[in-house]
């Protein structure tokens, strides 16, 4: 008789909402998310045949993911019958310098891990919050962080590097990267053609990054020392002139929290659109030049991030579309390709139209592809290889 898999949780918590899962192996058990947390939350849940499940009760209301996780563990446990949960992974944006692949936690990587929330105070925070929500309700449970710059840590010193004093690179201040968990799906996911050759792959969501990969591994990418670089997102402004910021706190009298407050959370598509939305499926359905515009504006900023990396890499060979905008955001893939079309891609119209996975034609010289990211997986195949090992 054949051993069943062991069960993973998995927990990806954002500011407002919590992604749960389990997996034995490689199939996904069951899924649940808990959204608007801390004003309105809700949950709904699924199994592996995509089957609603009643979800979890949310009483009382979770005012942030540590409570949500509190709520999640025995909900979780009650679905499964009894089967014991053999650990628990989670997403952790930053892992700072020394962290290039997942580890079991500890207090002591705990506190550390504390030390970077200044370097992710959107994200961070709310990553380290269920850790501790589960460790007070089952300390012997394992549990794994899965750090979303490991991947990064790849990348040549001088694709890491700031143009600054020694003294303070050394500090730590230099380029990280972010999205690793989804680049480090994506490279598992790649066609064998492209598994070794040249590819950038544009992880385009609320948050937007690039990453220049060489034979699967990062090379370069758009995202800095905070998930606050590279390009414009949803709410954050991407890349700005640092004389901006100076300009906003000495001329215009900003403290250092009102910068923050301006660049991470009223920027993006959502300054660019004159406040109408951060949500590029509202840009794309509105006639309001507004909008237009802040669309026009992102992909520009895509197919310069591409064509730049593609120099890192000395030439391409394929360009991965994946997250919410790239895999369902067939005007703005387009828009994208027809910019770089200088390099040697030819876009395939109609199988963009229907989200490819080849939505470059036969005769192009550039791959293009579009593919579906799955970060719980990631998440999942790491926390049993290191917890179970």
């Amino acid at each position: 008789m054949t051993k069943a898999p062991p069960l993973i949780g998995v927990i990806n918590a954002g500011s407002s909402s919590v992604k749960a899962a389990v997996f034995a192996g490689e199939q996904r058990v069951l899924s649940c998310v808990v959204e608007g947390i801390g004003a309105h939350p809700a949950a709904r849940a699924k199994d592996a045949a995509g089957t609603a499940l009643p979800p979890p009760a949310l009483d009382p209301a979770p005012r942030n993911p540590g409570e949500a996780a509190s709520l999640l563990l025995p909900w979780l446990r009650a679905q499964l019958g009894g089967q014991a949960l053999s650990a628990i992974g989670h997403r952790v944006v930053h892992g700072g310098a020394h962290h290039a692949r997942p580890e079991r936690i500890t207090p002591a990587l705990l506190a550390e891990l504390e030390g970077l929330v200044p370097l992710a105070p959107l994200h961070e925070p709310h990553n380290l919050a269920p850790i501790r929500a589960i460790a007070a309700l089952e300390p012997a449970l394992p549990q794994v962080a899965c750090f979303d710059t490991a991947f990064h840590r790849s990348m040549p010193a001088v694709n890491q590097a700031f143009a600054i004093p020694a003294a303070l690179a050394d500090s730590g201040i230099r380029r990280y990267g972010f999205h690793g968990l989804s680049y480090d799906y994506i490279a598992g996911a790649l066609p064998p053609p492209l598994r070794q050759g040249r590819v950038v792959v544009a992880h385009l969501g609320n948050g937007a990054s690039a990453c220049a990969m060489r034979a699967g591994v990062s090379v370069a990418t758009t995202m800095g020392f905070t998930a606050l670089d590279g390009l414009p997102m949803g709410t954050r402004s991407g890349a700005i002139d640092p004389g901006v910021v100076l300009h906003l706190m000495q001329a215009r009298g900003m403290g250092a929290d009102e910068v923050q407050d301006l660049l991470y959370k009223r920027s993006g598509l959502l300054g660019l659109s004159g406040g109408l939305s951060s949500d590029m499926r509202d840009l794309l359905a509105s006639d309001d030049p507004r909008a237009a515009f802040a669309v026009e504006v992102f992909c520009i900023a895509v197919a310069r991030a591409i064509a730049s990396l593609a120099v890192t890499l000395g030439g391409l060979d394929g360009i991965v579309f994946t997250a919410g905008i790239g895999e369902h955001a067939a005007p703005v893939r387009a828009a994208v390709l027809r910019q770089l079309a200088w390099l040697g891609v030819t876009l395939d119209e109609a199988a963009n139209a229907t989200h490819g996975p080849r939505i470059s034609t036969a005769d192009s010289r550039i791959t293009a592809l579009v593919l579906p990211t799955d970060e719980e997986r990631m998440i999942a195949r790491h926390t049993a290889s290191l917890a179970l090992s």
